[in-house]
């Protein structure tokens, strides 16, 4: 995978398939980071099946979005894994 600009601002869409995630809409937030926060720590697992994260002209789906946020050079503290 390509270095990705983790600070610049995104758009998620979070759905159990790529079309209710359309229906939904995005959420905008202003770093990719935030995002894949919200994504990955705080939203259903079930809402990731059809998610996609829209940076700039770029589209990630779900496998993508957790290689991003397991990625080394992720920006943020991420959340202490439940035992």
């Amino acid at each position: 995978m390509t270095h990705q600009d983790y600070l610049a601002a995104a758009e998620l869409y979070l759905g159990s398939d790529r079309q209710n995630a359309v229906t939904q809409g995005p959420r905008s937030f202003s770093s990719a980071a935030k995002a894949l926060r919200f994504a990955i720590e705080e939203a259903a697992p079930v809402s990731l099946r059809g998610a996609r994260l829209l940076i700039g002209d770029r589209i990630f789906a779900k496998a993508d979005m957790l290689a991003l946020y397991h990625s080394r050079r992720y920006p943020l503290a991420r959340k202490a894994a439940k035992a």
